[in-house]
């Protein structure tokens, strides 16, 4: 077998590659062609290393990346053909770490969390987590609403609260102030979630953007009438999915976020009502988000309430590396 950094004439290849294994583990695929084409070359290969594995015959049966994401989070993804041995497998987890402790020595940091994960019915590849030493963390579930003409009908915010977009200037970039309270009110809304962690500005920005479906357009901010001011109360960072088997486009919500002092006031749902309002309007047929199937809040009931159903389950697998 032969291993090489990947570079856009491999693209195809690793497309094919990550539908093969998606069918493999839970019976189905949703490969973004474009999300692959910048992880390998564009701007997304800027924070990851990756290395795609040949066979004899030059064809694909592994991809790894290793994401430098934050301070003190190194993600690390596998993705193989059902051919693809176990051996193979521990030989990319053990490559996979020495670049997190390259990149951990990099930052000036002692230790970092290797931040993994798998499809809730892939037994294969929990088996390799489970060797390269990592332990189960999380179930979270993959959540769909499919988008009505009457969703037009969706009522808006309760009083004292207002959404809006993100202001942009004239040539389409953002307005700086609103994407520092978009950044502060995500920060302070999960800062007692589980496995929370303080993500600069800078790295929050630049890992947003390299999603090719990011939109500033799809940036909300949900301000509350309090203390004789109008203050930010909520965020919501929203992306543009490819399209489905029916050839529509889908909405994504990447973050939905409510502050402390905003909660009990209707916040979430008017987010949520603006988003799927905004896909209506923008030809989406779907929204598309992601929730923690362990979490104390009860998002999942908020959701299923509306309309979501779940579509699969996948997990969060961690590691502490010193």
């Amino acid at each position: 077998m032969t291993a090489t950094v990947p570079d856009t004439p491999d693209v195809p290849d690793v497309i094919a590659l990550l539908a093969a294994h998606q069918e493999a583990a839970h019976g189905s695929s949703s490969v973004d062609p474009a999300m692959v084409a910048s992880n390998v070359a564009g701007i997304g290969s800027w924070t990851r290393r990756q290395v795609l594995i040949r066979d004899e015959q030059g064809d694909a049966v592994a991809w790894a990346l290793v994401h430098d994401r934050a301070a003190g989070r190194t993600v690390i993804e596998i993705s193989a053909l059902p051919s693809v041995t176990d051996r193979l497998a521990g030989a990319l987890f053990d490559w996979a770490e020495g670049v997190a402790r390259s990149i951990m020595r990099a930052r000036g940091l002692t230790r970092t969390q290797l931040d993994s994960g798998a499809y809730a019915d892939d037994g294969r590849q929990q088996r390799w987590l489970a060797a390269a030493g990592f332990h189960k963390a999380r179930t979270w579930l993959q959540m769909s609403r499919p988008v009505t003409n009457m969703d037009a009908s969706l009522p808006g915010p309760r009083e004292g609260v207002s959404v809006r977009r993100i202001a942009l200037h004239d040539d389409g970039t953002p307005v700086a102030s609103d994407l520092q309270a978009v950044h502060l009110v995500l920060e302070e809304s999960f800062a007692d979630h589980y496995n929370s962690y303080r993500e600069s500005f800078p790295e929050f920005v630049q890992r947003l953007r390299e999603d090719p479906g990011h939109r500033w357009d799809r940036w909300w901010l949900a301000e509350v009438s309090a203390e004789g001011a109008w203050l930010p109360g909520g965020a919501v960072v929203g992306t543009v999915l490819p399209p489905d088997e029916s050839g529509g486009p889908g909405s994504y919500i990447d973050y939905i976020g409510v502050h402390r002092r905003s909660r009990g006031r209707g916040v979430a749902k008017a987010l949520l009502h603006t988003v799927i309002r905004d896909a209506l309007d923008s030809g989406s047929n779907r929204v598309g988000l992601e929730v923690d199937a362990d979490s104390p809040t009860g998002a999942d009931g908020l959701y299923t309430s509306m309309g979501w159903v779940t579509s699969y389950r996948t997990e969060s697998w961690h590691r502490d590396l010193a």
